[in-house]
């Protein structure tokens, strides 16, 4: 790959660093898609131990890279995400990755596949980070800035995503014990 066509992608990716989330922090500032990414990378090589025949490095890339199509489409909340979004957005980030040098193209567009077939232990992995990621960022953010549904949304989501692993199990019900003490229940 040229360093021109390095640059193009990095200033693609760049956008991240701009597209808002629904969410806050715990300072009450919008979170960036960027920064959801960043702290998945994060839970994956902090995992390094508890997954030992999982290839970390390819959950990381994944994290990394998972949300690129919000990049042409922005941030839709899950719960308001519909079919016809998620068709649009895969539209948009399949024709970007098409227009990448091959080697790169090749390499994401495989990792896309591996991730939405949710077939390996590395994809498993990878989206239940996702989901977990936001469900502490929920919990660290101020009560007043969820949502309605947001509330009960936060006692249940996940648990399905989190159910092929022990250890993401247990850290499922650990976020849970901190949302109903976030709710006072």
């Amino acid at each position: 790959m040229n360093a021109k066509d390095y640059l193009d992608i990095l200033h693609v990716a760049e956008r991240l660093k701009d597209t808002l989330r629904h969410c806050t922090t715990s300072k009450r500032r919008t979170e960036s898609v960027a920064e959801h990414s960043w702290r998945m990378a994060l839970m994956a090589l902090l995992l390094k131990e508890e997954f030992p025949r999982t290839d970390m490095d390819r959950v990381m890339e994944m994290c990394v890279i998972h949300d690129l199509g919000e990049c042409f489409t922005g941030d839709i909340p899950t719960f308001d995400k519909t079919d016809a979004d998620r068709s649009r957005e895969d539209e948009l980030l399949g024709e970007w990755l098409s227009s990448l040098p091959d080697g790169i193209s090749e390499r994401l567009t495989s990792l896309f596949r591996e991730m939405n077939e949710q077939k390996t232990a590395e994809a498993k992995l990878y989206k239940a980070l996702d989901k977990l990621e936001a469900l502490i960022q929920h919990n660290e953010s101020p009560i007043d800035t969820w949502s309605e549904n947001e509330r009960e949304l936060n006692k249940v989501y996940a648990f399905d995503t989190v159910e092929f692993s022990q250890w993401l199990t247990s850290l499922r019900k650990e976020i849970l014990s901190e949302t109903l003490e976030k709710l006072g229940e």
